[in-house]
């Protein structure tokens, strides 16, 4: 009986066997492409399951070893191989986000005991990796696939949202009104420069959330104003890579810094690299930030060929930039998130922007 499952749930599925099949895989390197030089040998992935933890420990170059509280057996690494095969070709041919399960697919699943496509776990990872030995310290890894819609690194909502008061003049209630029913829903920016052409003008006041002000504020006293700055120009300029705003950013010098800190010292691309790390390591708008990592420990990224790159806090450095390099600002709902209009606070008006941050497809 076939199942359908999305491309998300198959790409994680599809890196599991991938690693298990071919028991290593290569760092990436900033650029997306494989570093040679850095090949990782798997020795044992940790996967939740809904009764219990299982370990996959590759035995030989013929067998996976699969332990677990009810199951204990020795699967064929050839076996692991052709589903893996299966399931990207599969992904590939479909152009809908739904994907039947491939001939065969299902019923080993059931000989592998695999009931969940996404791994059951509280700490966000997808499943733990143990590199050139199965007692060495494990790795938690996130799956990001080219393949499927990724989830975002910072993912917008109502407490993502930064404030703007609008001062210059003050406009009367219809004018707020018609300012507000201007355009399309999603006309953010429409509506930004309908309030410039009145006369108004849109001034960075704080972060609408106090947790989420708080974390952003971890990273540096002055980088919600940052970040405010290069969300007005994504919406205005229709520039969303970050290392494209991050470069508007040294022009514009939102910060008023001194230039040997922009150009010497590389400031304004290294908090946004540090900012990309926390989101990727754990840092969320709602929840309190205090600068430790979370279990997700690095990112396991399918590219559009199905090769899988890895990437862990390990080696910061190419983690950091591949971030910079390869994220960008996405825009979420205006009305499921509730922003890009006039809002009044206390007698002022404000206009909120949401900041989304999601990695590029290709």
């Amino acid at each position: 009986m076939a199942f359908e499952a999305t491309k998300r749930e198959w790409g994680e599925l599809y890196a599991f066997f991938r690693l298990l099949a071919d028991g290593y895989v290569y760092a990436g390197t900033p650029e997306v492409k494989k570093n040679e030089a850095q090949r990782l040998p798997v020795a044992m992935i940790q996967r939740e399951e809904h009764d219990g933890t299982r370990r996959y420990i590759i035995e030989s170059e013929e067998n996976i070893h699969i332990c677990g509280e009810k199951i204990d057996k020795l699967v064929a690494r050839e076996d692991f191989s052709a589903v893996a095969e299966l399931i990207l070709s599969a992904v590939k041919a479909s152009r809908e986000n739904d994907v039947m399960s491939p001939d065969g697919v299902e019923e080993f699943l059931d000989e592998v005991a695999i009931f969940d496509l996404e791994a059951k776990t509280d700490d966000r990872t997808d499943f733990y990796v143990a590199f050139y030995s199965a007692d060495a310290p494990l790795t938690g890894f996130c799956v990001r696939s080219r393949l499927s819609s990724m989830f975002p690194l910072l993912d917008g909502g109502r407490t993502a949202n930064l404030k703007f008061e609008q001062t210059g003049i003050k406009f009367a209630t219809p004018t707020v009104n018609k300012i507000n029913a201007f355009g399309e829903e999603d006309d953010v920016a429409g509506r930004m420069l309908m309030i410039e052409r009145l006369g108004g003008v849109l001034k960075y006041s704080d972060v609408a959330d106090k947790v989420f002000r708080s974390n952003l504020s971890m990273i540096d006293l002055h980088f919600p104003r940052m970040l405010g700055e290069m969300l007005r120009i994504m919406h205005l300029d229709g520039i969303t890579r970050v290392s494209e705003l991050t470069e508007v950013m040294k022009q514009v010098n939102p910060l008023k810094i001194k230039e040997e800190l922009i150009t010497k010292h590389h400031y304004y691309e290294y908090k946004m690299k540090q900012f990309l790390l926390a989101l990727a390591l754990g840092m969320r708008p709602a929840k309190l930030f205090t600068g430790v990592d979370s279990a997700v420990s690095g990112f396991l990224l399918v590219d559009g060929s199905g090769e899988i790159l890895c990437y862990q806090k390990a080696d910061r450095q190419t983690f950091a930039d591949f971030l910079f390099n390869n994220s960008r600002f996405e825009k979420g709902s205006t009305e499921k998130d509730k922003y890009g209009y006039l809002e009044r606070e206390n007698g002022v008006y404000y206009f909120k922007l949401n900041a989304k941050i999601g990695l590029v497809k290709r």
